[in-house]
This record gives C-alpha cells, sequence and structure tokens, in this order.
C-alpha cells in the first residue's frame, strides 16, 4: 500500500512555532525533559517499497523505530527472541500506521545458529534489503554465558550482530544503489567512551564487571562499524555504516540493575531520561534521512554527528578486532576483505 509523507510536527503535536521561534532545535535534543520527537521533526519522504530489519524491534527504542519506518512506508521485519511479545507489536505498528507490511522473524542473537538460521529464512523471501538497524541488546547482567560460549554482552550485543550484518552484506549491496545506498545503523551508548577493549579476554573471564563487559560491547560495536564502512567505501558498495548513541533512554534494559538504582530511576526518570520516542529519533534520522545520503563513518547523538571515543579511531585495532571476531564465529575474514 501507498503510505503518504509523514509530517511529524503534527504526529507529535508540535507547532511549526515551536521550531520557528527558536523554543526547538537542534540545541534542545540535549534536553531529556523535552517531549518533542528530536531531530525527526521534518518531512521524510516516503519509504514505499524498501525494506528493514531491526533487531529488538518487539519494544523500547527498537519499538518505536520499527513503527516509525513502518509509518514511512516500508516494509519492516521485526527480529526478536520472543514470538508472543513480536507478534503483538506487529498487531499494534499494523493498527497504528495503517501498514500491513509488518512481520516478526524469530532471532536470538545468543546463537550462531540462530542467526544463520533467521539470515537463511529471509532470504527464502527473496526480498532485498535496504536497512538493517543492529538494535537489540542486554545490560548488566550477571555474568553469563551465551549458547556458544561467550560471554553475553559481548556475544549478543557485539559478536550477535557482526555475524548477522556479514551474513546480510550481499543483500543490503544488492538493494542500493549510486543515488540510494542501503543503510547500517550500529546503536551504540556513551558508555563506549569509558570501554576498553582486550583483545586477549574479549570473554571478561580473568575480571567480570556488568558495567565493564557492557561498556566494551559497545566500544566494540563502534569499531566495528567504522572498520565497516572503510571495507565498504574501498570495494566502492553502495552501502553507508553509521553509528547511533540514542542517549540515556527510559527502557527495561536497567531490569539488571540494584533495586536503589531502580527506585531513583523511577523518582527521576521523567527528569533525567528520555523516552523511546525520544531515543528512537536519532535511529530514524540516520536510517532514512535524505541529509546523510552516501555518508558513512560517522557517529550520531542527538541527531547530531559527533566526535566517538578516541579509541574507537585506532584502525589498527579496528581490523585486529575484526580478524578475532571472524575467527570466533567461523568465517573466512578473506571472504569480507574480498567482497
Amino acid at each position: 500500500m501507498m503510505v503518504p509523507p509523514v509530517n511529524f510536527l503534527t504526529e507529535i503535536n508540535i507547532l511549526p512555532s515551536d521550531w520557528d521561534s527558536g523554543t526547538w532545535g537542534p540545541s534542545s535534543l540535549n534536553d531529556p525533559t523535552t517531549n518533542h520527537f528530536s531531530q525527526c521533526v521534518r518531512f521524510f519522504p516516503p519509504q514505499n517499497g524498501k525494506v528493514a530489519i531491526v533487531t529488538g524491534g518487539a519494544k523500547g527504542i527498537g519499538y518505536e523505530t520499527a513503527k516509525h519506518l513502518s509509518r514511512l512506508g516500508m516494509h519492516v521485519i521485526i527480529a526478536g527472541n520472543h514470538e508472543n511479545q513480536g507478534l503483538l507489536s506487529v498487531g499494534k505498528i499494523v493498527k497504528e500506521t495503517g501498514n500491513e507490511k509488518v512481520e516478526f522473524m524469530y532471532l536470538e542473537l545468543a546463537s550462531l545458529q540462530s542467526i544463520r538460521q533467521f539470515v537463511q529464512r529471509f532470504k527464502a523471501k527473496n526480498a532485498l534489503l535496504h536497512v538493517l538497524v543492529n538494535n537489540a541488546a542486554v545490560m548488566l547482567v550477571p555474568q553469563r554465558n551465551t549458547a556458544d560460549g561467550f560471554e553475553e554482552h559481548f556475544g549478543v550485543n557485539y559478536l550477535g550482530h557482526f555475524m548477522l550484518t556479514e551474513l546480510l552484506l550481499d543483500t543490503l549491496k544488492q538493494s542500493g544503489s549510486t543515488d540510494c545506498n542501503s543503510r547500517i545503523v550500529t546503536v551504540s551508548s556513551a558508555t563506549h567512551y569509558i570501554g576498553e577493549l582486550d583483545l586477549n579476554d574479549l570473554q571478561s573471564r580473568h575480571h567480570y564487571s556488568p558495567h565493564g563487559a557492557y561498556a566494551q560491547s559497545k566500544l566494540a560495536l563502534t569499531l566495528f562499524s567504522y572498520q565497516l564502512q572503510q571495507r565498504l567505501a574501498a570495494d566502492g558498495s553502495h552501502v553507508t555504516s553509521n553509528v547511533v548513541d540514542p542517549g540515556v533512554v527510559n527502557t527495561d534494559l536497567y531490569k539488571h540493575t540494584s533495586w536503589l538504582f531502580k527506585l531513583c530511576k523511577w523518582l527521576t526518570s521523567w527528569l533525567l531520561f528520555k523516552t523511546s520516542t525520544q531515543g528512537a529519533s536519532t535511529v530514524i534520522y540516520v536510517a532514512v534521512s535524505p541529509d546523510l545520503e552516501g555518508s558513512g563513518g560517522s557517529y550520531y547523538a542527538n541527531g547530531q554527528k559527533t566526535k566517538s571515543a578516541d579509541t574507537s579511531y585506532d584502525e589498527d585495532l579496528q581490523r585486529k578486532l575484526w580478524a578475532r571476531s571472524c575467527k570466533l564465529v567461523g568465517i573466512l575474514e578473506h571472504r569480507q576483505c574480498a567482497s
């Protein structure tokens, strides 16, 4: 079905005068108390005929991203590991947007086998893929391993998305064109600024800290996204790779925190935390904005390009992490280098 252009000013009940008067603009993106829909307060062109995959798209930032991409006319695939919740989210999105091209596909990022099966099922559809949003994550979980023996933060947040992206890359390349690149949007976090990547202990076996493991996984995602962009540019692919920091968002990622933190969060979330809609705004901007056509290798926060951690620009570290990741998931590195 054809979906008309979306006026986010109307949808979120923001008056054009708010923008024109200067009370709303890029600077206000830094204010978590605002109810505005951040950088998406503008017209985005219809995305009819395009296909997007959003990992963790059944709730939180992923759900808001999936919903707004659907409203723009995309065929959206919600990839997640809770089928009932996923199907409920599909129903809600279809009802809210009127776009029936929304579906749920099972994906367990903690299992390499599940990732391969997901990609096989997707490719069996013979569909194109224009946008891949690597959004799903776990945060501050107790020390435990994935089905393949990887520390859970590193395995789910980083390695799972590394493998998923690698296996979908050929479809993304086939779907992109000179004037309309396919886009890979990887959701990182400001915690990557304090992250440390120990190539000799990526699984945090020598010393485990939930905060440290989470920060490491987000730093790894940023390193990966930059290295991916370099490789895509080197072979002339019509695909871009960018990183997004959604900000401090009020989602259920905090379920593994202490009761005291949860109490403080409950008391202050209205003041200090963004809503899921606000958190998703920069993700959506990077996924569809015409302003970013053909532009990759950048880090976006609050609707603007910004600088990530100094470590993330270390090209030698990027290459070493890439090689180690290929080995861990059983992919030959030269396959990517030559593609």
